[in-house]
């Protein structure tokens, strides 16, 4: 791929600022392995909500569609409500684009403090492969007699045969990939002791589809067990394949461990052909230090990595995780923002000199 086209969407707060140095880190390594980005932005976000009413506009989704992959920054404003970005520009993407895929490495990089006391970026280095689009933010439910004493609410999880085994064979075709050396391992998260049919569905899925992957040792755990294990002893675990509503809490949970939201990355993927995934920062648009040249950028540098991995270009994306983690172990003081030793522009020139 000689050139690579990419959508971008800073989106709200310091979603912007993280954007540039990711982009410019891209640019860089670009320019060394021998190819090009062709960038686009796309001023979806909160300002553009409060200005128009309108989340996405009409025949966005298509435009989108267009590109390689799609960088977002982050999504989130203090003058929206809660949920309003969220659901119509986040889930309405991964769901529109069928980005079933949700990837979660957690990685502690060197230099970087973990709460686990006497714990090694060689203990916690692990991936969360989340199903995307499906379960309980499929959106499925309603309200009786809504604001009376006898209002009912119901959210129905939803989960497929199709869903799950294309998010469950891609967890194994990753395993296989990954080739851990301590041994190639696919750990299903779920709760099939209390959700007897739509977790059922899941684990006879899983039965299956391990058979086609011999060299992969299948394994499970309670979603309980698993927040427990993650603390404990997160050197456990080389893959773990979850559902969405359990994804989206154990990667924060994978977050904090690995040193916080300023270092996680995650991607949406749609890994079929023709499909366009997008990556993103999972710090959230921190709007207190918008402007201040003072977050941290290495979430948004390691999504930019991803993209490049996930997009044609793993030689690139694998240059970018080397540098992040030479400055990560000897250049930065902190992953606070503010306390890092350096403005997140100098992060950024930081990363791009560790390159060559």
């Amino acid at each position: 791929m000689p050139n690579m086209k990419i959508a971008v969407i800073g989106g709200d707060g310091t979603g912007p600022e993280v954007t540039a140095e990711a982009l410019k880190v891209m640019d860089a390594v670009a320019k060394l392995e021998g190819f090009t980005i062709e960038k686009t932005d796309f001023g979806f976000g909160g300002d553009n909500y409060l200005k128009t009413g309108e989340i996405l506009p009409e025949g966005a989704v298509d435009e989108l569609k267009k590109f390689d992959a799609i960088f977002l920054g982050a999504v989130g404003h203090p003058d929206v409500a809660p949920g309003i970005l969220e659901k119509g520009l986040l889930l309405q993407l991964r769901f529109q684009l069928d980005q079933y895929i949700n990837l979660r490495p957690v990685k502690l990089y060197p230099g970087v403090e973990t709460p686990l006391q006497g714990k090694t970026p060689e203990d916690i280095d692990f991936v969360v492969v989340r199903e995307n689009t499906e379960d309980l933010y499929a959106g499925i439910g309603g309200f009786l007699k809504k604001g009376s004493a006898d209002e009912v609410a119901t959210q129905t999880a939803i989960y497929s045969r199709k869903g799950c085994e294309r998010w469950l064979r891609w967890a194994f075709e990753y395993t296989q990939k990954r080739n851990n050396p301590k041994g190639k391992k696919l750990t299903l998260v779920a709760k099939t002791n209390v959700l007897t049919y739509g977790h059922d569905l899941i684990w006879r899925t899983f039965q299956e589809v391990a058979k086609d992957y011999p060299d992969v040792e299948p394994d499970y755990n309670h979603v309980d067990a698993c927040c427990m294990w993650m603390v404990k002893n997160p050197e456990y675990y080389d893959v773990i394949a979850t559902t969405n509503m359990f994804g989206d809490i154990i990667t924060d949970l994978g977050g904090i461990i690995q040193g916080g939201m300023g270092v996680a990355a995650g991607g949406n993927i749609n890994p079929d052909a023709g499909g366009t995934s997008m990556y993103e920062p999972m710090g959230g648009s921190a709007p207190k230090y918008t402007g201040k040249n003072v977050i941290n950028p290495i979430a948004a540098i390691s999504a930019g990595a991803m993209l490049l991995e996930h997009t044609g270009q793993p030689a690139a994306g694998a240059r970018v995780m080397k540098a992040i983690q030479s400055v990560t172990g000897t250049k930065m003081k902190s992953q606070s923002a503010g306390k890092m030793g350096y403005s997140t522009t100098e992060v950024g020139d930081l990363v791009v000199d560790a390159l060559s």
